[in-house]
């Protein structure tokens, strides 16, 4: 006990830091913007306290995309660290490995035949779409002796993800609502309401705190299959549960936002060069980071060309690529 006290003691400043930041990028999320903004508007949105004319551009256009943006970069942060943790591969997440591209065509094709389907159906179907990308990805990697390795599940993962976009945009084409799923599947936040927040927010707290009610049994599990067996722990389940646990948070994600990746790429890989390779410590940190980095690109989306927005997710595009080569390159042995 005594040897790990330095750890918590060192962790908690860690933890600290990192809430000083989200409070930090949060702020400045609320103030920067097309329209001009004070801290003290920002304060009387917040705390529901009606005056200045821009207190309803606050409270209810800003106030929810941010506090989405919190969830959304937490939950695929967090998806992240638990699949590289899981199938101990660096090159692992959710949008590499086919979650979000299923989630994606099972919301063309929802809006395709159910095109009265409200928010709780569409979510429901990203939740479908997640578990059989993921399912089509794992499979195919598995199907070669040997097992799927970080590089066949790459592939394997890119080969779904194509075919899943294309049958997304294929049934958009045929049924003519392209215009439709290109405002969800372009990654953005533009448009989210309080009713869609309350309802993503149950899904996505629920995954989070069972991802750290778990986060020891996934340190365990992401040394080695025989270690956690030989320690007791049942892999079978613990590993259903987590996988659960990452479709209902990439499920919920896709719902608001899209097609959103490398957010689950970078964040466990940053923060596990912070924090180390302790899932105790690695999950609620890249929830913080997740939520930081994502409005942090959120905020420079709507800055970056004003009054025009640039999608959010063109931004993370431009930052998650040539970290993933560089992470290709290292061989995932860089931040591990």
């Amino acid at each position: 006990m005594v040897k790990e006290k330095p750890t918590t003691i060192s962790f908690f400043i860690k933890l600290i830091a990192g809430l000083a930041l989200l409070v930090i990028m949060f702020t400045g999320a609320m103030i920067f913007g097309a329209a001009n903004t004070s801290v003290q508007d920002v304060w009387q949105a917040i705390t529901a306290q009606a005056g200045g004319e821009n207190y309803s551009i606050i409270r209810e256009i800003r106030l929810p995309r941010e506090l989405a943006a919190i969830l959304v970069g937490s939950a695929l942060a967090v998806s992240g660290a638990i699949i590289q943790g899981m199938t101990r591969n660096p090159l692992a997440d959710p949008g590499l490995l086919g979650l979000t591209a299923g989630s994606s065509a099972a919301l063309a094709l929802t809006m395709a035949f159910l095109p009265k389907a409200n928010y709780m159906i569409i979510m429901i179907a990203c939740f479908i779409g997640a578990a059989v990308g993921a399912l089509l990805v794992f499979g195919i990697g598995a199907l070669k002796r040997g097992g799927f390795t970080p590089i066949r599940l790459v592939f394997a993962g890119a080969a779904v993800s194509a075919f899943l976009v294309a049958v997304s945009e294929g049934v958009s084409l045929a049924y003519k609502i392209s215009q439709s799923v290109s405002l969800w599947t372009s990654g953005g936040l533009i448009g989210t309401t309080w009713d869609q927040l309350q309802l993503i927010f149950w899904f996505i707290a629920a995954g989070l705190i069972i991802a750290m009610l778990l986060a020891r049994q996934l340190t365990i599990l992401s040394l080695s299959e025989e270690v956690a067996v030989g320690l007791g722990q049942k892999t079978t389940l613990i590993k259903a549960i987590l996988f659960l646990v990452t479709i209902l948070l990439t499920g919920a994600s896709v719902a608001l936002v899209g097609n959103m990746t490398f957010i689950g790429l970078m964040i466990p890989h940053m923060v596990r060069a912070i924090v180390g390779t302790d899932y105790r410590y690695v999950v609620p940190m890249s929830a913080i980071t997740g939520a930081s980095f994502m409005l942090l690109a959120d905020t420079i989306g709507r800055t970056l060309n004003m009054p025009y927005e640039t999608p959010v997710i063109a931004i993370v595009a431009m930052i998650g690529l040539p970290f993933f080569l560089f992470i290709v390159h290292k061989g995932g042995r860089s931040f591990l």
